[in-house]
């Protein structure tokens, strides 16, 4: 296919945008070295990883290479984006909040809400292209529970930039039950994910649907228990646990680099009931008689 029609395109365009504003984004952090502490690092790694992948891309669908993927062609750019989409707007609302409001006026400030604004630009380009190409997925990944997938894992990554720091839950075994949980229900999902890309979804010793409902049920009972545990443990002063921020003294701390353990624990505390909403209707979803 030429090349013009490629980067012509609609889908083309919008790729070229998300190549250059996520490539942008990354530089311009790079060049003052804005990116310390976890909030900093998972925004570099969105914009790095999205700028790669939309790279692989161009070049995949320029060489005519799409045979030769490992992948099922036709589904993982139009997935990718969703992905994409989700780094990108998960990006541009951590940076600003949790690293560049604590920056000093200058240079180095001027590039990382310069890089926010293309962050922002990034995200619509990758939601454009979903919009655009939404039509074109087939089988699992175009239904609901596929897309609660993409959400659901998404989510789960942000929660582990959050609880990057081992004392958040150490030596207090509810909290790291809560862990399990994240990481145990993450990769049930990821699984689900890429038995779909790869199209091993047929070498299952039970029915796709039945699976997958299998995995949704799972993973609301694994989530409702976090959501019990987690407030119980981080904010109930009986458990040991600090119940106000104002009684956390490294709250008082406004540094760059520190985003304190009682604002982390009510992130992850959201994110969990994020994600159990999300699990809940995946299971009702996948409940539903002739889903896939």
């Amino acid at each position: 296919m030429p090349v013009t029609t490629i980067l012509g395109s609609p889908e083309g365009l919008c790729r070229l945008l998300q190549l250059l504003s996520t490539c942008v984004a990354f530089s311009l952090v790079a060049s003052v070295n804005a990116y310390g502490g976890f909030s900093g690092d998972w925004c570099m790694f969105a914009w790095c990883f999205c700028f790669a992948v939309t790279f692989i891309i161009i070049v995949v669908e320029l060489g005519g290479l799409q045979a030769r993927f490992p992948l099922s062609w036709p589904n993982f750019p139009i997935i990718y984006a969703y992905y994409a989409t989700l780094f990108c707007f998960s990006a541009s609302i951590i940076y600003p909040t949790t690293y560049v409001q604590f920056l000093g006026h200058g240079r180095t400030r001027g590039h990382a809400i310069a890089a926010t604004v293309f962050s922002c630009i990034a995200c619509v380009a990758y939601a454009t292209e979903v919009s655009l190409t939404r039509g074109k997925i087939t089988g699992y990944m175009a239904t609901v529970p596929g897309l609660l997938k993409v959400v659901e894992t998404v989510v789960a990554c942000i929660i582990f930039v959050f609880i990057s720091d081992p004392y958040l839950y150490k030596y207090k075994p509810a909290l790291e039950w809560c862990v399990a949980v994240y990481a145990i229900c993450f990769i049930l999902a990821a699984v689900a994910i890429l038995l779909n890309l790869f199209d091993f979804t047929n070498a299952l010793p039970i029915p796709l649907p039945s699976f997958l409902s299998g995995l949704a049920l799972l993973s609301v009972l694994f989530y409702a228990s976090a959501m019990v545990l987690w407030p119980l443990y981080q904010f109930h002063q009986r458990y040991g646990g600090i119940p106000e921020r104002r009684r956390d003294s490294l709250c008082t701390i406004s540094h760059v680099h520190y985003v304190c353990a009682w604002d982390r624990r009510l992130a992850v505390a959201i994110l969990t009931a994020i994600n159990l909403l999300a699990y809940v209707a995946d299971l009702v979803y996948s409940a539903h008689p002739g889903f896939v």
